[in-house]
């Protein structure tokens, strides 16, 4: 990881769960890393909590709606002034709603099609072209997916979810393929967790809590930490070796 000393790394959804996660590795590995989220107050106390820890890196936070982008564009516009740009992307923003393809309701359809598709093509497109403007030929981007990306499992609730993670892993070798043709060195990487433990179920389910911690029973799910660490790992191999997915679950998970 010494060779991303200094260089700057932008983490969507870095307010909690994964993100957080994540920030505070890179941030512990002397990162200039800008963490953004609609809630920066929980950014804000990750920075205070690293700057304690006496960590070499900068966590930044800054308040973006993701589903919006012209906020989006904005905040790639802000990096570049404050910044310089984006030599990491780490895309992990995401998020579920418990709405079947038959009965489901067209705002939560759209909504994470925005988060979990389209902010992260648009965050992708404006990472790279930070790169290539500032002859970066070493960048990496990653997309956080997750194994909703590689199976269908018989639960309505996560049925269209599950599509968008369908369409992560798509646009992740499409990117890759995409890179090679313009003949650079940035690498891309998908990362795809099973079961973790952060606050993203009881999110989805938050109109009926109960649901929420119920989908672990009682198995010993990943942490954070568990994907933050792939993370790192991926971004430590030697530039020319490319890891296209990481897949990762409990051990005792089932499917």
């Amino acid at each position: 990881m010494d060779r991303w000393k200094g260089r700057v790394a932008l983490v969507t959804g870095a307010s909690a769960g994964i993100g957080a996660a994540v920030a505070e590795d890179l941030v512990q590995h002397g990162m200039k890393v800008v963490g953004c989220a609609r809630n920066v107050e929980k950014i804000q106390d990750i920075a205070t909590k690293c700057q304690k820890s006496g960590y070499t890196g900068l966590l930044v936070p800054y308040q973006c709606d993701l589903s919006n982008e012209e906020e989006i564009l904005a905040m790639f516009s802000a990096i570049k002034a404050q910044h310089g740009g984006v030599d990491v992307c780490i895309n992990n923003a995401g998020l579920a709603h418990p709405d079947s393809i038959l009965n489901g309701k067209t705002s939560s359809w759209r909504n994470m099609l925005q988060v979990n598709v389209l902010a992260l093509s648009i965050c992708t497109r404006e990472a790279y072209q930070s790169m290539t403007a500032r002859n970066v030929n070493d960048g990496h981007i990653i997309n956080i997916n997750s194994m909703s990306g590689h199976r269908v499992v018989p639960t309505a609730d996560v049925h269209f979810y599950s599509a968008t993670k369908y369409a992560v892993t798509a646009l992740t070798e499409g990117l890759r393929q995409e890179l090679h043709e313009a003949k650079t060195q940035i690498r891309a990487t998908c990362i795809s967790p099973g079961l973790v433990e952060t606050e993203f179920h009881s999110r989805m389910y938050h109109q009926n809590p109960e649901k929420g911690p119920s989908v672990f029973g009682s198995i010993k799910y990943l942490e954070a930490k568990d994907v933050s660490n792939a993370v790192t790992y991926v971004l430590a191999a030697p530039p020319h070796v490319q890891i296209g997915d990481i897949q990762m679950r409990p051990v005792e998970q089932k499917s």
